[in-house]
């Protein structure tokens, strides 16, 4: 059986070598990024960098751009595939597309706007196809079309046309070359020139254009190798072993350093190729390529390679000081243990192991896959160890000592995990844990024995340790720790410490022998045993360092560094710089073979670490030299509202500028929530990075670091703020803060307008309750005062009613008077008419004597009688004094009806007075003297005299009349 087997593992580890023979052991990282990643076109024709780090792609669907953490693409004006760009010296992005071409340039909120140079073109010439190479000097910029080349200078476009075609455009050492059907020609005074002393040969089409060395160019062409023109003379590239790719259709080539060249292909991928001749790596979909069609490739600020392919975009981590170990002869097994011995590395697997001659290598990785397989090693390898100067595994199977290419088994029907050098009895000798104790080894006539096994100790032994005194300690992973002493190998003392015996938990404690002390890793940090108490306490020394993280492997280098495993992360607590540094390398996170944790820190230049497909390869003195500080930068700023609105988008200048911002835009209220977008500029090392953001004007402290490259802030309040955001890489290296202001204006009720609105209605109400109170003070007033003059009124009414008495007291007394003087006006005036018609009758008597009387003087006496009573008969004065008697009686009523009616008699006022002392007919015909008819008559023409209306009677219009004072 043995015989085939040999034969079979002879002829595959002679297929891998030739197969994979001309790349080194140690890859760099390639990271793909398909379409589905940057949301853009399959195909990508070009690439540059500005100096603040972002990448720039011409892709299929337009300008894409890469920051680090976020993929943004902006699309030209026609849609059209962008061929090429250049950013110039002016610092605006130059694009050539199908039929168009311009430049980006941020807006005035920093987000990248197209400005077509079309209208600039001469209208005869604004037909074209493809921009495919663009060129930029300080004066001016030239874009290649297949029939034209276009040059804008000063604003103006210039066009060079060409019946055969322009079939290429490129510049280096600050000379413009292009090509056409007579060979290569150099832009000299306004005019292209030849610029070869004779043409290139095999009428070879020029891809690419590069400096080289000095003033000696370096030209590539599609499917004739490489060239060197200097002094105007052109010769191939004897150098860099050009023949194995010269036909695989170079799309690009330029030096990578000063020993290696790097080359793009369109067949075959990417090569980098040192001076030597020696291909150093071939990337294509063999190692890693998505494929093998590579369309433009750059070299970053940071000497990493990007390759814009066919389809997608991939990373080679070209200056990464990790690399993976992981070559087809591996067959993608686990890395389990590594050990350097006898000038040869050698690499145990889960399923073989292997070596790798070494000799006085600096950087192992860097060593051609050389690996052979050893011989006799088929099966899972869990550890190798130097022990009295042999090299012996332990393996599922058994034990092994290897010598060379080959493995010798020793003993068998048990896996063994470790081997560690003991002395006992003063005799060396060698512990050997395994799945069931620890054996006891020795060597007889040079050659490995077994002497025995610690008896009463039969549990797995992967994590062994012994401390200065010879005591064994040992772990299990479920049980405890173990400490033996073998003062009596027949009898050792065995003692099992649990979480009784102060440990954390019984479970996952793990052994380790650190700065020539025992240590306990536990869930709760690192533990150290106490003699004195016979019980473990936490480590002193170590819990300054891990303070209670779970640590689950521990490893100490040469230099006194110590690597573990925290979790799933691999780090080293770095005492080189006279201090503790606690790093971790996040680059291998959850790359590890969880449980079964190896670091073998061979030296600063080579630490390997096993992992789940091979291992990796860490240069640790260029992974300290490599890191930076980092530098953040804030990539967008919305404002959220109702709506969102776009406040910056990177670009505070020109994109290759490197300024601060200039304006601190005001925000209305309406938009006081804010999205935050921020990334470090490191594409191959984000996973290092944590950021802290603060809100100045908001938070009262840093953030706790974090891997969010996003922070929300929602309803702030008005004010002014400045947001402040740095990183943190994986050294503690901290970034400058990246700065942005702003302001949120008050809301409208908040205003200078609506204080003073305020102030005026605060000014407005307290007149208005001035005005209130004073109305409530006069109503108040008021209704004191109607109460006083109720009171007074009502004072005034008792006494008025006590007038009113009094006077209708006196009105009725008056009445009576009245009535009396009315009753005796009119017996005055009966007795008056009494009088007359006496004194008449006196007068007719007297009359009939006169002519009887017989005596003159009788006769005389009786006529002077007669004449004294027709004289008093005459007279008016019972009239007169009656009229004055009455006008007193009845206020001159008789003067007051005269001065109203002046037309009346005195016949007229006699008849009015009668009516009013209320006289009949009769009795006023007596006063009269004349006839009852006669009184009908004159008080009919009174009435008409007086006006009065036919409704009312004469008396009523006499009793009521009065004249107003």
């Amino acid at each position: 059986m043995r015989g085939p087997l040999l034969l079979i593992t002879i002829l595959f580890t002679l297929i891998c070598n030739l197969a994979f023979g001309q790349n080194p052991i140690g890859l760099p990282d390639i990271i793909n990024f398909e379409k589905t990643t940057y949301g853009a076109g399959t195909q990508n024709w070009g690439i540059q960098q500005d100096r603040n780090g972002i990448l720039y792609f011409a892709n299929n669907e337009g300008l894409l751009t890469f920051d680090g953490t976020f993929w943004k693409t902006y699309p030209i004006a026609n849609k059209t595939i962008v061929r090429s760009l250049v950013i110039a010296p002016d610092h605006k992005i130059y694009v050539g597309a199908q039929g168009d071409f311009g430049y980006f340039s941020p807006a005035a909120n920093g987000k990248l706007q197209y400005h077509s140079l079309l209208d600039k073109v001469p209208a005869k010439d604004k037909l074209f196809a493809d921009i495919w190479n663009i060129v930029a000097n300080d004066k001016a910029v030239f874009f290649r079309a297949e029939k034209k080349l276009f040059k804008l200078e000063d604003g103006v476009i210039t066009v060079y046309n060409s019946n055969s075609g322009w079939r290429f455009m490129g510049m280096a050492n600050n000379q413009i070359i292009a090509q056409d059907k007579r060979g290569l020609l150099k832009y000299e005074q306004n005019s292209w020139k030849p610029f070869l002393e004779q043409p290139i040969p095999d009428a070879s089409v020029a891809t690419s254009l590069s400096a080289f060395n000095g003033d000696t160019l370096l030209l590539a062409t599609w499917q004739h190798g490489l060239y060197t023109i200097i002094n105007n003379k052109i010769d191939k590239l004897e150098d860099y072993n050009t023949q194995q790719y010269s036909n695989d259709q170079i799309s690009e080539a330029f030096r990578l350093n000063a020993d290696m060249l790097v080359v793009a292909t369109n067949i075959n991928g990417c090569y980098i190729v040192n001076r030597q001749g020696s291909i150093v790596y071939n990337f294509s979909r063999k190692l890693g390529l998505q494929n093998n069609a590579v369309l433009s490739m750059f070299k970053d600020n940071h000497n990493n390679i990007w390759l814009g392919l066919n389809n997608g975009i991939d990373f080679i981590a070209n200056n990464d000081a990790i690399r993976h170990l992981n070559p087809e002869i591996f067959t993608e097994g686990v890395g389990h243990s590594s050990v350097l011995y006898d000038q040869a590395l050698y690499f145990g697997l889960s399923g073989a192991v292997f070596r790798m001659p070494v000799a006085a290598a600096g950087d192992f990785s860097l060593l051609q896959n050389s690996l052979t397989f050893v011989n006799h090693s088929e099966g899972q390898a869990w550890g190798m160890n130097i022990v009295n100067g042999k090299l012996l595994l332990g393996k599922h199977e058994g034990a092994f000592s290897v010598t060379g290419g080959d493995a010798l088994q020793h003993f068998g029907g048990k896996g063994y995990w470790n081997f560690i050098p003991y002395l006992l009895k003063n005799e060396p000798v060698v512990l050997a844990g395994n799945y069931e104790g620890i054996d006891i080894l020795g060597y007889k006539d040079g050659s490995l024995s077994r002497i025995g096994k610690i008896k009463g100790f039969d549990e797995s032994a992967r994590f062994t340790a012994v401390d200065k005194d010879q005591v064994i300690w040992t772990s299990h992973p479920y049980q405890g720790v173990y400490k033996i002493k073998l003062n009596n190998t027949e009898t050792p003392e065995i003692k099992l410490y649990t979480k009784a015996d102060n440990l954390p938990s019984t479970y996952n404690n793990h052994v380790y022998k650190i700065k020539g002390r025992i240590v306990i890793t536990t869930e709760r940090g690192v533990y150290e045993y106490n003699a004195r108490t016979d019980k473990f306490e936490a480590s002193k020394l170590f819990g300054k360092l891990f303070d209670g993280l779970y640590i689950r492997y521990l490893k100490e280098d040469k230099e006194g560094n110590i690597w573990f495993v925290q979790e799933k992360n691999l780090g080293v607590c770095d005492f080189s710089g006279g201090k503790m540094k606690l790093i971790y390398i996040p680059e291998l996170n959850g790359k590890l073979v969880s449980g079964f944790e190896h670091i073998n820190p061979i030296n600063k230049n080579n630490i390997i670490v096993g992992a789940q497909k091979g291992f990796y390869h860490i240069n640790y003195e260029k992974y300290l030299q490599g890191l930076n500080d980092p530098q953040i930068r804030i990539n967008v700023v919305k404002a959220i509202g109702k709506s969102d609105s776009l406040l910056f988008a990177g670009y505070h200048a020109e994109v290759n500028d490197v300024k601060i911002q200039q304006q601190v835009p005001s925000i209305g209220y309406n938009w006081n929530s804010f999205h935050f977008e921020f990334t470090a500029v490191l594409p191959q090392n984000q996973a290092n990075l944590e950021y802290s953001y603060f809100l100045e004007g908001f938070d009262t402290q840093w953030s706790a670091y974090s891997k969010k490259t996003e922070k929300d802030y929602t309803n702030l309040p008005h004010g002014s703020y400045t947001f402040r955001v740095k990183a943190k890489n994986n050294f503690g290296q901290e970034s400058a803060a990246a700065v942005y202001q702003f302001v949120i204006l008050p809301p409208w009720y908040q205003t200078i307008f609506a204080y003073l609105a305020y102030s005026m209605l605060v000014l407005c109400l307290l007149f208005l309750i001035y005005k209130r109170q004073q109305r409530k003070f006069r109503k108040q007033r008021e209704a004191f005062e109607k109460e006083q003059e109720r009171m007074r009124y009502l004072h005034q009414l008792e006494i008025d009613k006590s007038e009113q008495e009094i006077i209708k007291l006196k009105n009725e007394r008056l009445i009576s008077e009245i009535e009396i003087k009315n009753t005796a006006l009119a017996s005055t005036s009966m007795h008056l008419v009494q009088k007359e018609e006496l004194l008449t009758k006196i007068k007719h008597d007297l009359s009939k004597l006169n002519t009887n009387i017989p005596s003159d003087e009788n006769l005389y006496n009786l006529r002077k009688i007669i004449r004294l009573l027709s004289s008093e008969e005459k007279s008016g004065e019972g009239w007169e004094q009656f009229s004055i008697y009455f006008n007193k009686v009845h206020a001159n009523f008789l003067e007051d009806l005269k001065s109203v009616y002046g037309n009346i008699t005195s016949n007229d006022m006699k008849l009015a007075a009668y009516l009013k002392l209320g006289l009949s007919t009769k009795e006023i015909a007596e006063l009269m003297k004349i006839s009852p008819r006669g009184v009908e008559i004159s008080r009919y023409r009174l009435r008409k005299k007086l006006q009065i209306p036919a409704e009312v009677s004469l008396f009523d219009f006499l009793s009521d009349f009065k004249v107003e004072q």
